[in-house]
């Protein structure tokens, strides 16, 4: 239940980068609201075939492809099954657009990535590849041409200072929920377990004997401390948050079922840890989809 919510692929491991390379990835001006671009740029010229244009630059259906390609080698490594994935073609699409928004959003703020430190990362990644021919491997394996790989490089280093200028503005305190839930398969189920707790049976006791939610029932249903952003189930969180501290939810639907939900306490406590980690991810979704409403976006292939 406490999973985090399905995000974009490569976008934890950008918010990642930007904070552990906080010291010394210069965060540049301030993190503000950001205007749309007042003129879009001119397209990209080129007369190869694109996959997408983000604000008049142009993603090459090309590069798109071969991004679908590593995305579909590196499941099949795991031994996962791509069937299994949904629409990853769509996933990784999304993840090039919202690279590139982070990317301009970095400019306009005046970041950039100079050529000196941008060979300074390439022979970092040569060094680590064993030298100049098992870097040539590599990126013949992975499917990059020496230009193509450097622009990446470029972009994800732009991208990760955008993420450590929205993450940095962040607060880690946040107003918080403590709660626990029974989770049951029917809603008569549930209707019976909530007419026992208006009878006064204790819901702890109530939650290990018929829950079906693994993770918590021997807690007695206990989800712990939870900003907003943090729950698998949008319907548990929204019911958490409206809640008053020792109030009790009526029959809550998701898809996993039927829920009754317990506010134990609400505060404004410190995020730590993994749920940090979330919280900042949360803010930057929430930032790209922001972006997004302002943004040209124009998409060519098909997902």
């Amino acid at each position: 239940m406490r999973i985090m919510p399905r995000a974009m692929r490569g976008l934890l491991a950008l918010c990642v980068l930007a904070t552990a390379c906080g010291a010394r990835t210069p965060a540049g001006p301030e993190a503000s609201p950001l205007p749309p671009t007042a003129s879009p740029q001119p397209p990209t010229p080129t007369s190869l075939p694109l996959a997408a244009r983000v604000n008049g630059e142009g993603i090459l259906e090309e590069a798109f492809e071969r991004e679908v390609a590593r995305f579909e080698a590196a499941y099949r490594a795991l031994g996962i099954e791509l069937a299994t994935l949904g629409d990853y073609r769509a996933e990784v699409l999304g993840t090039l657009i919202d690279r590139r928004i982070m990317a301009q959003a970095a400019e306009r703020l005046g970041m950039q990535v100079t050529d000196a430190e941008l060979d300074q990362r390439l022979q970092s990644l040569v060094e680590q590849r064993g030298g100049p021919e098992g870097m040539g491997s590599w990126l013949a394996a992975a499917g990059y041409t020496a230009d193509e790989f450097e622009n990446e490089l470029r972009e994800e280093i732009l991208a990760a200072r955008m993420i450590q200028n929205i993450t940095s503005g962040l607060s880690e305190q946040a107003d918080q929920v403590h709660a626990r839930h029974i989770l049951v398969a029917t809603e008569a189920e549930a209707q019976e377990l909530l007419a026992q707790l208006a009878a006064g049976a204790d819901f702890e006791e109530l939650a290990r004997l018929f829950s079906l939610d693994p993770g918590t029932r021997p807690a007695g249903g206990d989800l712990g401390w939870f900003p907003q952003g943090q729950l698998t189930m949008p319907e548990v969180e929204e019911a958490a948050f409206s809640l008053q501290a020792g109030e009790v939810s009526g029959v809550i639907q998701s898809i996993l079922g039927y829920h009754i939900l317990q506010v134990v306490e609400k505060d404004r406590r410190p995020v730590t840890g993994e749920a940090l980690i979330r919280y900042r991810v949360a803010a930057v979704e929430q930032w790209i989809a922001d972006q997004r409403e302002q943004a040209e976006i124009e998409v060519f292939v098909d997902g």
